[in-house]
């Protein structure tokens, strides 16, 4: 694909350029890789037989409900006649593709990649309400031979759980689920599987289940440049992705503070120093999205959780959520953090200067932009944690 590229290989290529002294060489390989990185494409193939629940964890991928506009239609029968692409709605580069029941009419087995375009798909995930048949199987073997990743998930779960319930005298959560994924590995690994990987996943609550444990195997398994694209367009569905998406920002930050640094900086009201407010602004927007506190976001989080929105508002401290991230809202948190920045100058300009070679005179700009950026990426990440956790009620409200 022509879009790879080598993260290292590029970010060895900005440290030498500083280390030189070629700022001009420096930005502009600092602005390739942030428009690279921005850009990187992963196309998610989402499959299985008519009515398995395919439509449904599309639309929990893109954190969005089956009756929202925009989402993959979704019932008891066949509803997707076609390969249909549903981009992320904040992250456009990452595409979630529903493709038809495989083993329909119009859709055998036997031809069933060549149909979908087998090609374009980074891994497929094969989706069962209950147990996976000879069509998943043979999907699975044809993918497995073009040297594609595919993962197994019975999305239902849920439905599983509540059935064998009423059914059981000594009902026993765990060991149901034990018993459904052994006899969904057993059952592949009988029909010629190599090696099948099968997560119980409940759509209408990802946090649950195996959920989890499926994003971890993806992060782990994708290419090294797919992995941030991945993390950051998937729900927070536990403290530790939200860490994890904060770890992945952070890593980006000391880059932007580099870009600001070198072009034309807005000078903060009360301030002796500068910061590019209009990257300020858009990164903001990028963090207020991703971790949920955007107005749509959070207004659609009561639907799933059943916690009243003022509820989830109370424990917000930031001024940032629900909120139009604008140029004066985010001076206004700026200048809110200015004496940390003015007292920590010293101190991070030294150290960052001695690491990435910055010269003597970007050294403030940078440190400026470095700390207002960990500073409102601190309040955002603590944000969500706290909305997080009202939702699934580990704060419960006063």
């Amino acid at each position: 694909m022509g879009n790879l590229f080598s993260r290292r290989e590029i970010q060895q290529e900005i440290r030498e350029a500083l280390q030189n002294n070629n700022q001009t060489l420096a930005f502009a390989k600092i602005q390739e890789y942030l428009e690279k990185e921005k850009k990187i494409p992963l196309n998610i193939a989402v499959t299985g037989e008519s009515g398995s629940g395919k439509s449904t964890f599309v639309n929990a991928l893109r954190e969005i409900q089956n009756s929202d506009e925009g989402a993959a239609p979704a019932g008891s029968v066949e509803t997707t006649k076609k390969v249909t692409l549903y981009p992320h709605p904040n992250y456009p580069n990452v595409t979630l593709w529903d493709l038809p029941g495989i083993g329909t009419t119009s859709y055998p087995a036997a031809k069933y990649l060549k149909y979908v375009g087998f090609e374009k798909f980074d891994f497929f995930i094969i989706i069962s309400a209950d147990r996976f048949r000879e069509n998943d199987v043979k999907l699975a073997q044809e993918i497995q031979r073009m040297k594609k990743k595919f993962y197994f998930v019975c999305s239902k779960i849920d439905n599983n759980i509540r059935d064998e319930e009423r059914s059981q005298r000594e009902f026993s959560a765990e060991r149901t689920l034990t018993q459904i994924r052994d006899n969904c590995l057993q059952g592949l690994q009988a029909a010629g599987v190599q090696s099948p990987q099968v997560f119980l996943v409940s759509s209408f609550e990802l946090h649950l289940y195996d959920f989890p444990l499926l994003e971890e195997t993806l992060e782990r398994e994708l290419p090294e440049h797919k992995r941030d694209a991945l993390l950051l367009a998937m729900p927070n569905i536990s403290l530790d992705m939200i860490n994890k998406k904060k770890q992945a920002f952070h890593s980006q930050i000391k880059y932007f503070a580099l870009l600001s640094a070198g072009v034309a900086a807005v000078p903060v009201p009360g301030l002796s120093i500068g910061v590019d407010v209009v990257l300020l602004v858009g990164l903001v927007t990028r963090y207020v999205l991703v971790f949920g506190l955007d107005i749509t976001s959070l207004k659609r989080l009561p639907n799933k959780t059943g916690v009243p929105f003022k509820y989830l508002m109370k424990v917000i401290i930031s001024p940032l959520a629900a909120k139009k991230i604008t140029p004066d809202l985010v001076l206004k948190v700026v200048a809110q953090c200015s004496s940390i920045v003015v007292l920590m100058a010293a101190e991070e300009r030294s150290r960052f200067i001695l690491i990435l070679g910055i010269p003597a005179a970007m050294g403030l700009f940078f440190v400026t932009t470095y700390r207002c950026l960990s500073t409102v990426l601190d309040m955002v990440a603590d944000d969500a944690r706290m909305v997080f956790k009202r939702a699934l009620g580990l704060n419960p409200a006063e």
